[in-house]
This record gives structure tokens, C-alpha cells and sequence, in this order.
């Protein structure tokens, strides 16, 4: 008889309520499942049940070589296992037994002792032989129980190949809400970019690289519970705003900079890059020239280039209304947030030695 056919047949005993104990799942279920997996299923030192170890005994210890446990099988009564992990984990962790098995034949969960993690991380795979097509189910026990794939190590492997996948995921997981907020804060320009791009695609305007940061600031960023104010509290009142720079100086309290005592005032952030870079250049010839051969500007595009087109690659329409020709012929990418045009100049201000936040002092306005 074929997996397959062991697998429905199961399947039908399951739901009529055949399997009402520990002992009817054992044998009417596991053991039937192992030896269509071609386990010597009655050779008792290679399935070797009631395995004794320490005053303690393990449902089913799969052995390789005769009497060596290289696996452990627990089983439970239908509905029963929640919680049986930890005893199962001291049985294999006893040993070193690398695949740690615990099943209530409807419910096979496959783990990895020896690996990191809670013992819901370290379940490689969770297979309901209800829920899952039958295809499925035969796939599963083939990579993880079938009797050669357990005795060559093929099994083993799979199984650590799984986790690794599955550790890979959870860590991407928990790792995309710092990543999203971090986009947010950041005010990562492709995402401005994108987001901006769509409202003019619905509306037929497009918004300030500042609108969009604003509105994602405002409205997406998920704010933790110990943030969220009180619906009893007054929210405290914000204070004054006062610009501060890295090392604790004040920045111009008018929108512009100052550079060595000296305020330059500005109209906006833009007028506050652009005067930035001319004030720089007329200190330094080359400075241009070393801004330009950074490695790397934004993530997508260069904040200074000999032509327009070169800052917006593939966006004419950017090129057009978003570039400023400086004296000196090159030309300046000006569609950015504050947050962003703040970087480029503390960029600048890298390039040409100056430190940022003490020697030149900005106010981007708000």
C-alpha cells in the first residue's frame, strides 16, 4: 500500500473518532506511518519504543546503527500535545539526538533541539495531515522520516536547510517594522519619490518632497503603546521650537547658515543648499570636483553632476524642474525633503573638512 493510501485511510480513522487514546495513535497511527516509510517498524532495536533514559522514557527512539537513538518520536493523545516540547527538548538535548519528533497523529511537529531559538523557533516544520493535501503530507514525511533519508543524513540536512529558511524569514519578519520606520524617519527619497509620483498619477498634482515626508510622519509610522497619550491626560504642550546641531550648538534661529561667525540668510532649505555649496566652492576650487566623485549621493540618484539629466536618471521631467545650475556651470538636484537636503550639506561639509553642527551652523526652516 502506498503513502498515499496509508495517509487517506488515517485521515477517515481521524475523523470517525477512531484514535480516542495515546495507545490507539501509537499503534494505529505511528506505526503504520513508519513502516510505509520502511522503518523495520517491529525490530525493536531500530524502532525501539519505551526508550529508557535516566528513569525517563521516550515514546519512540528511531535508532542508526541497532540501538543508537538518532531520532526521538513523543506521541500524545489526539489534542493533547500543546505543551509537551519541553520534555521532549530534555530527552534529545540528554543525548544530542539531532531531530526531535512530536506527533498526536494528527499533528507532527519536527524540531531541531539543538538549534537556537525558543522552542517555536527551533520547530522546522508543522504538519497537520488534515489540513495539508495529501501531497504534502507524503513530501514532508519523506524529507523528514523516511527510514534512508534518516540513516544517510539526507534527512537531517533537509530538515537544518528548513530552519535556516524559516530563521531567515522570522528574522526578515521582525526586522520590516524597524526597516519601514526607519524609510519614514529617514525620509528615504525613493519612497518619497514613489509615493509623490502616485499622488500626481490620481490627481494630477504633485506634492513637496516635505508634504509627503509629513504626511508619512503623521499618519504611518506605528507609534509604540507607551507613546500614545491618554485619553484622560491633556497631551503635554509642545515646547518652542529650538534648533540644536550635533554638538550641541544652536543653529541660526533664521532660515540660512553660518559659517565661521558669519550668517548667510536664505529663503528656504533650497536657497540654503544652493548658497552652501557657492560659499564652499568660492573657499575651495576643487570642491565641486570632490563632491562630485563621492561614491555614492542618494540611493538612486546623484545630488551633483555636470548635467541635469545625470541627476535624475531616467526622469526627464525631474531634470527639467528640479535641477539648479550653479556659477560654476554644475548643476544641483533640488527636489528633496529638509531632512535630506540637511544630509547633502552635512556631506558637504565632510568634503571640505568642515565640521558640521559647530563650523557651519544651518536653520532649514520648518
Amino acid at each position: 500500500m502506498s503513502l498515499e493510501k496509508h495517509i487517506e485511510e488515517i485521515r477517515s480513522g481521524i475523523k470517525a473518532g477512531r484514535f480516542s487514546n495515546e495507545a490507539s495513535v501509537s499503534q494505529g497511527i505511528v506505526l503504520r506511518l513508519l513502516h510505509a516509510l520502511s522503518w523495520p517498524a517491529y525490530d525493536t532495536q531500530v524502532v525501539c519504543p519505551e526508550y529508557s533514559l535516566e528513569g525517563r522514557r521516550v515514546d519512540y527512539a528511531l535508532c542508526h546503527p541497532a540501538g543508537k537513538p538518532i531520532a526521538f518520536i513523543e506521541v500524545k493523545q489526539i489534542g493533547q500535545s500543546e505543551g509537551s516540547e519541553r520534555q521532549l527538548f530534555e530527552y534529545a538535548f540528554h543525548i544530542g539526538v539531532p531531530l526531535a519528533i512530536l506527533t498526536d497523529g494528527q499533528e507532527w511537529n519536527f524540531f531541531l533541539p539543538g538549534e537556537q531559538g525558543d522552542y517555536g523557533e527551533r520547530r522546522v516544520y508543522k504538519l497537520d495531515i488534515i489540513e495539508r493535501d495529501t501531497s504534502e503530507c507524503v513530501a514532508r514525511l519523506n524529507r523528514y522520516l523516511q527510514y534512508d533519508a534518516i540513516v544517510s543524513g539526507a534527512a537531517i540536512e533537509a530538515a537544518r536547510e528548513d530552519y535556516r529558511n524559516v530563521s531567515r524569514e522570522r528574522q526578515m519578519k521582525s526586522t520590516l517594522p524597524k526597516a519601514w520606520t526607519r524609510l519614514v524617519e529617514e525620509e528615504d527619497e525613493l519612497l518619497l519619490d514613489l509615493l509623490a509620483d502616485r499622488v500626481e498619477s490620481l490627481c494630477g498634482y504633485k506634492p513637496a518632497p516635505d508634504s509627503v515626508a509629513r504626511f508619512l510622519k503623521e499618519n504611518v509610522i506605528l507609534r509604540s503603546s507607551s507613546s500614545a497619550i491618554s485619553p484622560n491626560r491633556p497631551p503635554t504642550p509642545e515646547p518652542a521650537p529650538v534648533s540644536r546641531r550635533p554638538g550641541g550648538t544652536l543653529a541660526p534661529s533664521s532660515i540660512g547658515f553660518t559659517l565661521d561667525g558669519q550668517h548667510y540668510p536664505a529663503r528656504s532649505a533650497r536657497d540654503v543648499l544652493e548658497n552652501v555649496f557657492e560659499t564652499l566652492t568660492k573657499r575651495d576650487t576643487t570642491f565641486l570636483e570632490r563632491f562630485a566623485s563621492l561614491p555614492r549621493h542618494g540611493r538612486t540618484r546623484r545630488y551633483l553632476a555636470r548635467n541635469p539629466e545625470d541627476l535624475y536618471p531616467g526622469r526627464p521631467d525631474l531634470a527639467r524642474d528640479h535641477s539648479l545650475q550653479l556659477s560654476s556651470g554644475w548643476w544641483l538636484s533640488t527636489n528633496h525633503s529638509r531632512a535630506t537636503i540637511e544630509r547633502i550639506i552635512e556631506m558637504a561639509c565632510d568634503v571640505a573638512h568642515i565640521k558640521y553642527g559647530k563650523e557651519l551652523q544651518a536653520n532649514l526652516g520648518e
